[in-house]
C-alpha cells in the first residue's frame, strides 16, 4: 500500500466573521508553496456561515487546499431546526466533516450512536469523516484512556465496512488536552494513536488499519508539531487555536521543514 498522505486540519470552530475567513485564507496562500502541498494534504473547517465564502475563494484563486465543516446532522433532511444536513456540505464541495468533537460530545451531549450515524451519513454522501475519539482527564487518572477509545472506536465504526474506514481520517484528541495549552509527550500521543490503528485492525482489518490516516489533536503549535508527527502511527493533525493564524498554521503544515 502507498505511503498514507499526512494531513493537516483547521479547526476554527465558534471563530471569525466571512470577511476574516477570507482574508486568513488569502493570507495562508501566500505561505504555502506547492511543495507544501505535495507534501500535506490541508483542510480548513469553518463555521457554517463561512464555507460557501471559503468554497468561492478556493474555487476562484484555483487554491489547493480542501474545504472541510466541523459537524453535520445525521438525516438528508427534516425538522430539525438549526442543523446541517451532510448533502447540503456536499453540495458546497465539502470534502471533510468532523464527526463526534469532544466538544460536541462532552457539552452538547453527542451520543456514540449518533456520531455513527453521522459517520455514515458522511460516507453516503462521498465525503471523508474526521471521527474524534479521546479521554477527559478523570478518566487518563483512572489509566481507562484504553477503554474510552476502543469503546468509541467500536460504537462509532459500528456497521461501516473495512473498505471505507480505510479512507477515513481518525483524530485523538485527549479532551485534557484541548484548548488548555497541555499537550500529551509524543510518546503519549504515539501509544493512544498505534491503540486506534492496532484497534481498527481488530475490528476492520489490517487493510483498513494500514489505510486509515490517524492524527493528533490538542494544543499543536508550530513548537511541537515535528516531534508529533515523526511518531509512526500519526499522520497528521487537527488544529485548533494555531490554524486562526494564518503564519502559526503555516509553520503546522511546514513541519517537514523542521527536520
Amino acid at each position: 500500500m502507498a505511503a498514507r498522505m499526512p494531513i493537516i486540519s483547521g479547526n476554527w470552530k465558534m471563530n471569525l466573521n466571512h470577511f476574516e475567513a477570507i482574508q486568513l485564507v488569502q493570507k495562508l496562500s501566500y505561505q504555502l508553496d506547492k511543495e507544501d502541498h505535495a507534501n500535506v494534504e490541508v483542510t480548513l473547517h469553518p463555521s457554517f456561515t463561512n464555507i460557501r465564502s471559503i468554497q468561492t475563494l478556493l474555487d476562484a484563486d484555483g487554491l489547493p487546499m480542501k474545504l472541510g465543516a466541523q459537524n453535520c446532522h445525521w438525516d438528508d433532511s427534516g425538522a430539525w431546526t438549526g442543523e446541517i444536513s451532510a448533502p447540503m456540505l456536499s453540495k458546497l464541495q465539502v470534502q471533510y466533516v468532523i464527526c463526534g468533537h469532544s466538544e460536541r460530545r462532552e457539552l452538547i451531549g453527542e451520543t456514540d450512536e449518533q456520531v455513527n450515524a453521522k459517520v455514515k451519513s458522511v460516507l453516503k454522501h462521498e465525503m471523508t469523516p474526521i471521527l474524534a475519539v479521546g479521554e477527559t482527564q478523570e478518566e487518563r487518572d483512572a489509566d481507562a484512556t484504553e477503554s474510552k477509545v476502543v469503546g468509541q472506536l467500536e460504537a462509532d465504526l459500528a456497521g461501516v465496512g473495512g473498505a471505507k474506514v480505510a479512507s477515513m481520517v481518525i483524530a485523538y484528541e485527549p479532551i485534557w488536552a484541548i484548548g488548555t495549552g497541555l499537550t500529551a509527550t509524543p510518546a503519549d500521543a504515539q501509544a493512544v494513536c498505534g491503540l486506534v490503528r492496532d484497534t481498527v485492525s481488530k475490528l476492520k482489518g489490517k487493510e483498513a488499519a494500514a489505510g486509515v490516516r490517524i492524527q493528533y489533536g490538542g494544543s499543536v503549535k508550530p513548537t511541537n508539531i515535528f516531534e508529533i508527527m515523526s511518531q509512526k502511527d500519526i499522520d497528521g493533525a487537527l488544529v485548533g487555536g494555531a490554524s486562526l493564524e494564518a503564519e502559526s498554521f503555516a509553520r503546522i503544515c511546514q513541519y517537514r521543514l523542521q527536520g
